[in-house]
């Protein structure tokens, strides 16, 4: 990850990282720990149920995306946190073997009227699959430091 200030983030920029590959044994896991339903963590239940096979939790779909978000999007050096996220859906189901690309789009950035060395900025997150379906949306609010002075 290269550094990237709040300056970095110009409305309109679109970038993607990944691919990131979902496991099975993780989405079983995943699901086992923190979402269990059948559908999540049974195979054969799964194979019987709505979507025909076992499909990874919502949650473990953002989990992927939070990942690459941090390794890819967010820079260490000027990261603050986010106050929160607004819209998130989950559009289509992931399932095992599907590899996942994390694509951004800056929709704004505005600097703070109380603390000018930061900024927040907007972004229309969304995780795509192989075949090129949106299957999670939502826009991310991150609190992002300005470039300090004499660092370019």
């Amino acid at each position: 990850m290269d550094e990237r200030w709040f300056e970095d983030y110009v409305p309109g920029t679109t970038a993607e990282a990944g691919p990131i590959r979902v496991e099975e044994a993780e989405v079983v896991d995943f699901a086992r720990r923190f979402d269990p339903q059948p559908f999540h963590v049974d195979a054969e239940a799964a194979a019987r149920g709505p979507f025909g096979g076992l499909i990874a939790s919502g949650w473990h779909t953002c989990a992927l995306m939070m990942r690459l978000l941090a390794e890819e999007y967010l820079s260490p050096v000027s990261s603050l946190g986010s106050p929160g996220i607004d819209e998130l859906r989950w559009l289509a189901p992931v399932r095992p073997g599907d590899a996942l690309v994390l694509r951004t789009t800056v929709e704004d950035a505005r600097l703070s009227r109380s603390k000018p060395d930061r900024g927040i900025v907007t972004t229309l997150v969304e995780m795509v699959d192989q075949a090129g379906q949106v299957v999670l949306r939502l826009r991310a609010m991150n609190l992002v430091r300005t470039r300090p002075a004499g660092t370019g």
